[in-house]
């Protein structure tokens, strides 16, 4: 990335106990192998602080075989603060309603706010500088469309929450190759 240091990522779903669980384990795991520096926090717009993540959040983890799962017991639920919006060079959501919320309890992040989706629908891949890349979405002044949400797999049975995994999954991957871009 740039002399700055690891580029700051939050991932963040409703709970954080699921979708920005999985993400933030999969975006770590893969900027890893590819040598990218990042520092990953999850976290959720509506969370009971301090939770183990959900039996079926594990199994979908372990459902992605490429995947180091020896760590999964030490996640904790986190409630998205202001100090995690401040760090953060991207707050990557799962869903509309989570910018929704930036939007209106944490503002000055909505321009560096995006859905995983329209992350990898948008952001170009010419060769500059993530942050810069991210910058020119204008994503404070996007309108937001739920058709790029990654369904909450949450009161579902296994297969919902394997489906989910493997979406996430497909969706991190090429958010790990825009990042080998710069």
């Amino acid at each position: 990335m740039s002399g700055r240091g690891p580029l700051q990522i939050v991932t963040l779903c409703t709970g954080n106990a699921a979708r920005s669980v999985m993400a933030g384990i999969m975006l770590a795991q893969l900027a890893e192998f590819e040598g990218i520096s990042v520092d990953i926090t999850t976290a959720g717009t509506h969370v009971v602080e301090g939770q183990p993540m959900g039996q079926r959040t594990k199994a979908a983890l372990e459902s992605v075989g490429e995947l180091d799962t020896s760590t999964l017991g030490l996640h904790r639920s986190h409630q998205l603060s202001a100090q995690d919006c401040e760090q953060a060079d991207v707050i990557i959501a799962m869903e509309a309603d989570h910018i929704r919320f930036i939007r209106r309890v944490h503002a000055n992040s909505a321009q560096k706010t995006v859905t995983l989706t329209r992350l990898v629908r948008e952001i170009s891949v010419e060769e500059a500088p993530f942050v810069d890349r991210l910058r020119a979405l204008d994503l404070q002044n996007v309108s937001l469309e739920e058709e790029q949400d990654v369904v909450d797999p949450a009161g579902g049975e296994q297969p919902q929450y394997d489906a989910c995994a493997q979406e996430i999954w497909e969706l991190c991957q090429i958010t790990t190759a825009l990042l080998v871009t710069e």
